[in-house]
């Protein structure tokens, strides 16, 4: 059974949601909070597997509540899915950097929301294509990340650091093997490694790391998902 927060400043929003997860055997909603400084609290008391985020909350935004989440070690096995009305927002970059698995639009069709709760809860490749060419669409046109090589970066064989380019570029597994003439397994592997190594929850973060150490450009980044 996946526990599921749902975390809206819109009741109605939250009632939706709620109904629409609750309709099916393997998803539990376990609570609702109404805005950021709440869903922490929430967290802390339910210990729910998904937190659905809204991104914009007066108060505590979801960008700040994801941090504390991710911050406290009880509750770093929650996933946290944002909602958001604009995918395009920028405080979506700063929201999967701090942990968030992923983003979905609140218009998404409702076999989409349910699909994407599933596969968060599974810590499966948690930015379909389609989103991480949106993130790269984006980044694109705003100014290089870049923060220095970190050290973790020197963790990584030649091959990873090639694997994490390819992620970075929005390629699933299997283009990767594709693109590398490995199997999709291989490529799996790699990208496990690459998240161990980087100490990444997830996809996105492998993401967000390669823009940040300039490991790839976004603009090289946009074409090549293009």
């Amino acid at each position: 059974m996946i526990r599921v927060l749902v975390v809206d400043d819109q009741e109605l929003m939250r009632a939706g949601l709620r109904v629409l997860l609750d309709a099916h055997d393997d998803i539990l909603v376990v609570g609702e909070a109404g805005d950021g400084a709440a869903a922490v609290e929430a967290a802390r008391a339910l210990r729910p597997d998904v937190v659905l985020m809204d991104i914009s909350m007066p108060g505590m935004d979801g960008v700040e509540a994801t941090r504390r989440l991710a911050a406290e070690r009880d509750l770093a096995t929650a996933k946290v899915l944002i909602l958001t009305s604009f995918e395009t927002d920028e405080h979506l970059f700063a929201a999967l950097r701090w942990g968030a698995s992923g983003f979905l639009a609140k218009d998404a069709e409702p076999a989409t929301i349910t699909d994407a709760v599933r596969v968060v809860a599974a810590g499966d490749a948690l930015l379909t294509p389609a989103a991480t060419r949106r993130l790269i669409a984006e980044l694109a046109g705003w100014p290089e990340r870049r923060v220095g090589v970190p050290p973790l970066l020197e963790e990584l064989t030649a091959r990873e650091r090639e694997v994490l380019a390819l992620v970075a570029y929005g390629l699933t597994n299997r283009q990767i093997a594709d693109r590398l003439v490995i199997s999709p397994a291989t490529a799996k592997t790699h990208v496990s490694r690459a998240m161990t190594k980087l100490h990444a929850h997830d996809r996105a973060q492998l993401v967000v790391f390669a823009y940040q150490s300039g490991l790839v450009s976004s603009g090289r980044a946009a074409r090549e998902a293009a």
